[in-house]
């Protein structure tokens, strides 16, 4: 019995042996081979992503404007990426939702607030607009409270003020009420020089306004201080004067009160008879003031002789700033008048009023019956750049009228001549400094101007 057990169990080993070697050696494998597989295959993703990441790539920033992109440049998502045919490069920029988004940053920034429509009724809304309507005053939050309080703690109602000012017999004048009791003080007797002149000068900062300048003709105030200008003082009549330039300027119902009211006369006596030189200036800013922008006034000025006294200051002595004055409103009515007729023939006016009035002032007729050509040519002697300007300006605007005397004047051109060359230096200068319309130039570009007419 003892070998048949003996052979028996070597059977049994040879059948095991031969099962075992017919199995699949994974399946007792400590690790399935599936998944084994998925491993290794994430090893070699990992492994290309780290071999990509040793390569750092620049992140491109798109703007609203195409761009061209670089070989190696990161475009972010969302960016609209397009090649241009022309040069073969490609070009990105923010699509247009983008845009929109980076315009509203930072308005989103907080809480959004929460809006529940059915806090109020329609009845509510109802009652607030009846109480809007009855004028009932809604009770304001504490911090409107606290604001009125901080308000009123500065300032008092007006009725208030006025019952202090009451108390001490202090009124508060209106501007008309000031201008007459300026007036009379000024028109009155027993009022000392001083008074008078203070009063005249306390009236010419009321009459800028337009307003208050109709205001003094209205209660026959602008008349008063026409009459001042016959004063035998001097200073009465320069501040008068003062007064009425500046009521005049750019007010056309005072002037043709003035002119009325015999204004003209008035300054042109004062200017063509001997008077303090301060007293002069004032007159002819009155003047000035009165001739500009009204041809009656001016064709009254003609008739008057104006032109002829004007002639005669700027030939007197020490008069060279009245001179430049008086050249700068004879420049101004030659070319106010010009652009008068340029700008009805433009709007094709057949007979215009204004038109009509300033045909009706033979201005330069005057000029050269009167030597204002000779005049204006020799005052380039001046020596002042600013007198010159305007000395240059008014040769050219009377070179059409005075152009055959100006050719035969051989000290006009030799004048031009020198002011050329010293001009031309001054110009070089100003081009050195970098300036790109220099002064002198401007002056240097007249000088050409009128030499070329005289050729």
């Amino acid at each position: 019995m003892a070998p048949l057990g003996l052979l028996l169990g070597l059977l049994m080993a040879s059948c095991f042996t031969f099962c075992l070697s017919r199995q699949n050696p994974n399946e007792f494998a400590l690790i399935n081979s599936e998944k084994s597989s998925t491993k290794e295959s994430e090893r070699k993703e990992t492994k290309a992503e780290e071999d990509l990441d040793t390569e750092v790539l620049e992140v491109f920033h798109p703007t609203q404007d195409w761009q061209a992109l670089q070989p190696g440049q990161a475009v972010p998502a969302g960016s609209h990426v397009r090649l241009n045919l022309q040069t073969g490069a490609r070009e990105v920029k923010l699509q247009y939702e983008d845009k929109i988004r980076n315009n509203l940053k930072g308005l989103k920034k907080g809480k959004r607030l929460d809006i529940n429509t059915n806090t109020y009724t329609s009845q509510d809304l109802k009652s607030a607009l009846a109480k809007f309507k009855e004028g009932t005053e809604v009770e304001g939050s504490k911090e409107d409270k606290a604001r009125q309080a901080e308000v009123k703690r500065f300032f008092r109602p007006i009725e208030e003020l006025k019952k202090e000012f009451d108390e001490l017999n202090v009124v508060i004048e209106t501007d008309m009420q000031i201008m007459v009791r300026l007036i009379n003080k000024f028109n009155s007797s027993s009022s000392s020089l001083e008074e008078k002149i203070a009063a005249l000068f306390d009236l010419e900062y009321y009459v800028h306004q337009m307003d208050n300048a109709q205001d003094l003709l209205s209660f026959g105030g602008l008349q008063v201080v026409i009459n001042g200008l016959n004063s035998t003082e001097p200073l009465v009549k320069e501040y008068a004067a003062f007064v009425l330039g500046a009521a005049f300027s750019s007010n056309p119902k005072v002037q043709v009160e003035a002119v009325e009211g015999g204004a003209l006369q008035k300054l042109l006596v004062i200017l063509a008879t001997e008077q303090p030189l301060t007293a002069k200036k004032k007159v002819l800013f009155a003047l000035c003031s009165l001739l500009r922008h009204f041809p009656y006034a001016q064709q009254q000025f003609l008739k008057l002789g104006g032109l002829q006294v004007l002639r005669d200051l700027v030939q007197e002595k020490s008069t060279e700033v009245l001179a430049v004055r008086v050249v700068t409103l004879l420049y101004d009515l030659v070319t106010e008048k010009m652009f008068a007729e340029e700008e009805a023939e433009l709007t094709r006016d057949t007979s215009p009023e204004k038109l009509h009035q300033y045909r009706q002032v033979h201005l330069l007729p005057g000029l050269r019956e009167q030597g204002w050509c000779e005049i204006t040519a020799h005052l380039l002697a001046l020596p002042e750049h600013d007198a010159r300007e305007k000395v240059l300006q008014t040769l050219g605007a009377l070179m059409a009228t005075c152009r055959d005397l100006y050719q035969q004047d051989p000290q006009l051109r030799r004048t031009l001549t020198n002011l050329q060359a010293e001009y031309q230096a001054l110009a070089a200068l100003e081009l050195q400094e970098g300036e790109d319309e220099g002064y002198f130039r401007e002056l240097l570009a007249s000088i050409h101007s009128l030499l070329k007419e005289l050729r």
